[in-house]
């Protein structure tokens, strides 16, 4: 049994309400490397040992040995122009990753609205953390692959400033609270904030970057990557690839693991997740609260991805235990979440989990995951999920391979 939480945390920023008057933020311990092959979108798996013919047994000849397959890891630093620093796979086109990533916020409540979401398989890096009232929301990172259409996108909160300074990316956002927002647009990176303008209809195109889709009554603000950053170049924001190293990828499956089919988090009755490990891809396959769970149990689907009518899905689940403070305390709830520092995490990857530390030593790190003595922990290669809760979160195991999450707040 993997020990619960341990570790310091220190200050930064963010995170909050929405439903107030919105306006429009070194080495690694001897874990053996294997190579990677895989591209931008998929899992990789192991390059196989190179074929050797078999020689005919004489009684004074052996078979030669194959040969071990070359030995390659990625991270923290010093990755190859061709791989993918937030994920760790080889890209197809190196150009992909001489740019921005670009960062948009994006809504999932209510279901009957919101749901099925744009873009979420196709984020390097998703945040999932609370807001106000119950609620959480998502801050995806695009940098390997474009979208034409990402959303729903909605309002901004204090954490998504930490996030943007984090990533080095272009932030598209619907509104924020004006206490929110005044973060934002006083921060260095305030030209590289896009929000809605003129509220054209999709598609997203350079001009309008943002646009509305109402098929079915909804009216819903949606982004294009590519747009996005085409509508800032035009503006000129710089848009040359940026410093994204400190994370370490490995496909081998580090040892001293606990198995972890199920991980369920909860933020509230009207606002919880279960992500299942399926062992014929290797991924945690995310699923949705169902109903409004009011004592009766909570019932779950799959959450689906709009753009391929895929279940979203991710190769790392990290549970990060974060400190919350409010920075507006309810009717109008404002929650910081003050990830700086070090705390501790439950990193989830090939049906097991690992309890280490996270880390962001300064303002523009890229946070990464080291073991207590500080040398780097592996992800696996491919797209990460984190799943911010607070210090105050119970921790439990309700069955074998299973860990859940239940966010409080204090």
């Amino acid at each position: 049994m993997i020990k619960k939480i341990f570790a310091a945390l220190f200050l930064v920023l963010m995170l909050t309400a929405c439903a107030n008057g919105e306006t429009p933020a070194p080495t690694a311990t001897a874990t053996e490397p294997i190579a990677i092959a895989a591209t931008s979108t998929s899992k990789p798996s192991p390059i196989p040992p190179t074929e050797t013919a078999t020689l005919a047994p004489t009684l004074t000849e052996t078979p030669a040995a194959t040969p071990t397959p070359e030995v390659i890891a990625y991270g923290p630093a010093n990755f190859p122009a061709n791989v993918n620093p937030l994920t760790g796979l080889i890209v197809s086109d190196p150009a992909m990753l001489d740019r921005r990533p670009v960062a948009i916020k994006i809504n999932i409540v209510p279901r009957f609205l919101y749901r099925p979401p744009w873009g979420l398989n196709y984020a390097d890096i998703v945040y999932d953390y609370y807001h106000n009232d119950g609620y959480a929301r998502f801050h995806a990172v695009f940098y390997a692959n474009d979208v034409e259409l990402a959303g729903p996108i909605r309002s901004g909160r204090l954490l998504d400033h930490d996030l943007v300074r984090m990533y080095k990316s272009m932030f598209a956002f619907g509104s924020a609270d004006d206490l929110i927002y005044q973060r934002f647009r006083n921060a260095e990176y305030s030209d590289r904030l896009v929000l809605e303008g003129s509220g054209s209809n999709c598609p997203a195109t350079a001009a309008s970057p943002l646009c509305r889709y109402a098929p079915s009554g909804g009216d819903l603000l949606l982004g294009g990557t590519q747009a996005i950053r085409d509508y800032l170049v035009g503006r000129g924001v710089d848009n040359q690839r940026q410093p994204l190293e400190g994370m370490t990828f490995n496909a081998t499956v580090p040892s001293g693991g606990e198995a972890a089919s199920q991980i369920y988090v909860r933020y509230s009755g009207d606002n919880y997740a279960r992500w299942d490990y399926d062992e014929a891809s290797g991924r945690y396959l995310r699923f949705q609260d169902k109903v409004f769970d009011t004592g009766q149990g909570e019932e779950y689907e799959p959450l689906i991805d709009k753009i391929d009518n895929t279940q979203v899905a991710a190769d790392n689940v990290v549970v990060l235990v974060v400190r919350h403070e409010y920075y507006q305390r309810p009717p109008n709830e404002i929650v910081e979440v003050l990830l700086s520092g070090t705390g501790t995490a439950y990193l989830f990857r090939d049906g097991q989990v690992y309890q280490v530390v996270w880390n962001r030593p300064t303002i523009d790190s890229v946070l990464f995951l080291t073991n207590t003595d500080g040398t780097p922990f592996p992800f696996s290669p491919g797209t990460t999920w984190f799943q911010v809760v607070g210090e105050t979160t119970a921790i439990t195991e309700p069955a074998a391979g299973a860990w859940r999450f239940n966010f409080s707040f204090p």
